[in-house]
């Protein structure tokens, strides 16, 4: 019984050693996760128009956090330090989902980030929508430089870097509210196969500049670049070397946790064709499958009870 009781112990600091926090490194999103490009932007009472080259717009960074998360603020410092020199455009998603302490979040942001790149815990950052990092531990001398790394990543889609083509934005405020958004892209050079159904989106990123929650306890109170909604634009279909598109919506805005500080952002995102699933019956291996092929690995409850059982024989 002595031996049984020692390999059930084993067994379980085993299976628990994967919340030792170590560093992980950036990986790329999920693939055929779109890649997101944009960030020009408006105070919602600031009527006015941009035109940009697509050289020249910022990275951007998608920020999974929460209130109650105190190593989200280490990589929330770390990511505003590095903001004046790589131009960093910040939006941050606060958990929602099955969450009682943070009130920042909503239901459908953060069913749009887990969808997109997969259930996670904050901290978590993606850049650009192509490379993503979990936790606030890294290998490099600070996070500081790893986020700057990540800041030049791009996807698979196909995009030059860097992009060729120029970016117009328009936001007419016609109330507290509501307002009209109009967009106009020309992307000049891609590799993506127009014979594919890829589209590109563009869409109505609303932040709050600034939400306060003094009963957050990571200590922050001010909680930066909240992501209060995502509203969409329109779609282009790509079907040519050159993408060419544009949009004109009006929009309600949604409400800002407190103040009065909202903005209006552009975002384009790539969107993938959608493969149908495979059946879950299907067999993947030419030579084909055998029935106990396809049934899942025992779990670990499953495992030690076997470990037990053995034990408990070969004592009587």
């Amino acid at each position: 019984m002595r031996e049984a009781k020692l390999i059930i112990a084993i067994l379980i600091l085993t299976s628990m050693s994967s919340a030792i926090s170590v560093a992980a490194p950036s990986t790329p999103t999920p693939e055929g996760t779109g890649a997101l490009f944009g960030g020009q932007s408006f105070d919602i009472s600031d009527s006015n128009v941009t035109t940009t080259n697509l050289s020249e717009l910022p990275p951007i960074a998608e920020v999974y956090t929460a209130t109650w998360c105190s190593n989200c603020v280490d990589v929330e410092h770390a990511l505003e330090n590095i903001e004046n020199e790589t131009h960093l455009q910040q939006y941050h998603i606060h958990r929602a989902i099955n969450e009682a302490q943070d009130p920042l979040g909503s239901i459908e942001l953060d069913q749009r980030f887990h969808d997109r790149y997969g259930i996670y815990a904050p901290p978590m950052v993606v850049m650009n929508g192509s490379v993503m990092k979990l936790g606030s531990v890294t290998d490099y001398d600070s996070l500081e430089l790893e986020f700057s790394e990540m800041t030049q990543h791009t996807n698979s889609f196909g995009l030059g870097n860097p992009m060729n083509g120029t970016s117009l934005f328009s936001w007419n405020s016609t109330s507290e509210t509501t307002g009209i958004a109009s967009w106009s892209l020309e992307l000049k050079e891609h590799s993506i196969d127009p014979n594919t159904t890829h589209t590109l989106s563009a869409y109505a990123w609303v932040v709050e500049h600034s939400a306060n929650f003094e009963e957050g306890t990571n200590g922050l109170g001010d909680y930066p670049d909240v992501l209060r909604g995502i509203i969409q634009l329109g779609d282009i279909a790509i079907e040519s070397d050159l993408i060419v598109g544009s949009g004109s919506s009006e929009i309600t805005l949604p409400a800002a946790y407190d103040g009065n500080d909202l903005s209006v952002h552009l975002i384009y995102q790539f969107n993938a064709p959608v493969e149908e699933p495979l059946d879950e019956e299907e067999c993947l291996i030419p030579e084909g499958c055998e029935e106990d092929e396809r049934v899942p690995a025992a779990s670990l409850i499953a495992s030690l009870c076997v470990v037990l059982g053995a034990a408990l024989v070969r004592r009587e």
